[in-house]
């Protein structure tokens, strides 16, 4: 066996990379067509996700198969091979099989147990199968993992601490409120119509909406969604289709948007979402400049409240005792109030009130903006920091004060759309994030989310399948190696026997026919029985690890001809390529 996967994923690269990595169908298939042309691969099937990319190949070298594989991944993805590498992960031989298993299983997705990555690997087979990319190893190793997925899924609890990235997404959404009681009543549009929307609308149709419209760029199959929603015995709800020139006019309209297309481009941009809000509310969206990623909606801190000297007109930091670019990241913090004093000894306390006094020229340089109280008002500082002072000449010290006080923050007004993006790369504007009003979730946010998941205790067991059925595959496939070998040695010995059973006929031309069947059946008996328990033990030996080799040996010692071997290679990869996958 010499099985190599090289690939990445949401585990070893960024979403940002994965999106720039993602291949589109036409790119796909002219991967697989170069990697099966290219030298070192005889087999190729291509796992491609929203989450991971994955390249499986039959290699006769390791170390080439690497580099050429790694080539080809970058140059198919426009990703450049030096930016690409670090982020790359490689599993050989039972390691690969290792690997495979577990991402059937969904041990290895953003939401541990899902079992949608069983449809797309079943879609990687039947793509390679059509493509003839995949020979008899590819076959039986994708036909096995779907086989080792159903059976995590049937034997153990795993669904219990999985579930689809739609319902994870979605609970997202609900902020941390029960999905059904969130979405009754809501209005949803489901942009693409592909097995991830599809899944997507099935989910929000159960979930208790009141409308779902699916818009697609192929008219008929945003219909035929619509259809199914519609005649489902399990839901009530109102489903049509629209083409996609109506999203801008039905994102005004829906409350909830998910969005999975193949598209390279957005399909959502930020100012098509704000326009949508401003429809629904009357009022501009709003955009929050400046807010990290995991503050949509906070309100970013003047430079004055950030401690920065030149925004409080305080000059530089010569002699300041206080750690001036510490404290300058904090919201609501001064270096003015009671928090910037807090545990200094008198000292201290003396040297930085020379400080604030030098750095004031009648108290106008000490006002963040004009007509502003509060922290950076200067007079109820300067009074808190003489009673402190006051304090001093008793205690020896101000009490140590470990943060500053919270700043108040104006509450971020509930959303009034609300975006789910499942696609890679992204359909939506990550941009939405910033705009008040507007709720968004995507693979980025997804993965962040997920991150410190709890895994439920039936993954162990999970794993436990995982591992036996990783060393039953194993040792079926090094006793399939031999299989060849011992039939053209079986093949060998009947033409042996039909020899000299020719000769005989040759020398005792009167013999009946009686006896002739007679003779015949004795000598194929002697030769079965004298064949039969060397052809066993070394298939028993074939199948443990290491045990390659015993094909070499047989080979040699019956001196079989190498090409009547590879005739029933051949003839076996046939009989595969008839198959259809599991």
């Amino acid at each position: 066996m010499s099985l190599l996967v090289v690939g990445l994923s949401h585990r070893s690269a960024p979403v940002s990379v994965l999106e720039r990595a993602s291949l589109n169908a036409d790119a796909q298939v002219k991967l697989l067509q170069d990697t099966v042309a290219a030298e070192p691969a005889a087999e190729a099937a291509l796992l491609a996700t929203c989450n991971r990319i994955e390249l499986y190949a039959d290699v006769d070298k390791f170390h080439a198969g690497v580099a050429e594989l790694s080539t080809l991944l970058a140059q198919h993805s426009g990703v450049g091979l030096e930016e690409l590498t670090p982020y790359l992960y490689v599993h050989y031989e039972d390691r690969a099989v290792h690997h495979l298993f577990s991402v059937a299983c969904g041990l290895d997705s953003m939401v541990v147990g899902e079992g949608q990555i069983l449809g797309q690997i079943k879609d990687s087979l039947a793509r390679a199968q059509e493509l003839n990319s995949a020979g008899r190893l590819l076959n039986d190793l994708f036909q096995q993992a779907l086989r080792v997925g159903k059976r995590a899924h049937s034997e153990t609890g795993i669904d219990r601490a999985g579930q689809s990235l739609v319902t994870f997404g979605l609970e997202q959404l609900a902020a941390g409120g029960e999905v059904q009681t969130w979405a009754r009543g809501k209005k949803a549009l489901v942009i693409g119509a592909g097995s991830m929307s599809s899944l997507a609308a099935a989910t929000l149709a159960r979930a208790g909406v009141a409308e779902v419209v699916v818009a697609n760029r192929t008219f008929d199959r945003a219909e035929r969604l619509a259809q199914i929603l519609t005649e489902g015995d399990d839901t009530d709800v109102l489903a049509r289709a629209v083409p996609m020139e109506s999203v801008p006019y039905e994102l005004t309209r829906a409350d909830v948007a998910v969005s999975c297309t193949g598209a390279t481009g957005l399909v959502l941009t930020a100012g098509s979402v704000a326009a949508a809000v401003e429809g629904r509310t009357a009022t501009p969206a709003a955009v929050d400049d400046g807010t990290p990623d995991g503050e949509h909606g906070r309100t970013a801190a003047t430079g004055a409240e950030r401690g920065n000297p030149a925004a409080t007109g305080l000059g530089g930091e010569d002699g300041c005792p206080l750690d001036l670019p510490a404290v300058q990241g904090t919201a609501g913090f001064s270096v003015l109030g009671e928090a910037a004093v807090a545990g200094m000894a008198a000292a201290d306390l003396e040297q930085h009130a020379a400080w604030v006094d030098n750095g004031t020229v009648g108290g106008a340089q000490r006002a963040a903006r004009p007509g502003t109280a509060g922290p950076l008002d200067p007079a109820p500082d300067a009074d808190a920091i003489a009673a402190l002072a006051a304090t001093v000449a008793t205690v020896g010290r101000i009490p140590e004060r470990r943060r500053p006080e919270p700043a108040d923050e104006p509450p971020r007004p509930e959303p009034v759309l609300f975006l789910l993006d499942l696609a890679m790369p992204r359909d939506i504007d990550a941009a939405a994030h910033r705009l008040t009003g507007v709720r968004l979730v995507d693979i980025e946010s997804l993965a962040e989310a997920s991150a410190g998941a709890p895994m439920a205790a039936d993954v162990d067991q999970v794993r436990r399948i995982v591992s036996d059925e990783v060393a039953a595959f194993g040792a079926a496939l090094r006793a399939a190696h031999i299989t060849p070998t011992v039939v053209a040695l079986r093949t060998m010995a009947a033409d042996v026997v039909a020899s000299e059973i020719a000769r005989l006929d040759g020398r005792l031309p009167g013999l009946d026919d009686k006896h002739r069947a007679e003779i015949t059946q004795t000598v194929r008996r002697v030769v079965d029985k004298l064949l039969h328990a060397p052809t066993v033990r070394v298939k028993q030996l074939a199948a443990e690890p290491g045990g390659a080799g015993y094909a070499d040996a047989l080979r040699t010692l019956f001196d079989l001809d190498p090409e009547a071997v590879a005739a029933v290679s051949r003839a076996e990869d046939s009989t595969e390529k008839d198959r259809g996958p599991a």
